[in-house]
């Protein structure tokens, strides 16, 4: 991996060059995985995954089939 140097002889990879430049921060990925679990806990009762699909509502429920005879 190619790497600056800063005057404080720390070296400086692109992907903190890239992080640095789009303004993002570092987080750890304890944190991370809290944060998520939080939002998936406090979002749950939205999610169509957990609290299902009404059949009249669902876009992706199977259409009757026409048979002619």
């Amino acid at each position: 991996i190619h790497s600056l140097t800063l005057p404080t002889m720390m070296p400086v990879t692109h992907v903190h060059v890239c992080f640095g430049q789009a303004g993002l921060n570092y987080v750890k990925v304890s944190q991370a995985a809290a944060d998520l679990k939080q939002f998936c806990l406090q979002n749950a009762q939205h999610d169509p995954l957990l609290t299902g699909v009404s059949s009249s509502t669902n876009p992706f429920r199977l259409q009757k089939v026409c048979s002619f005879s």
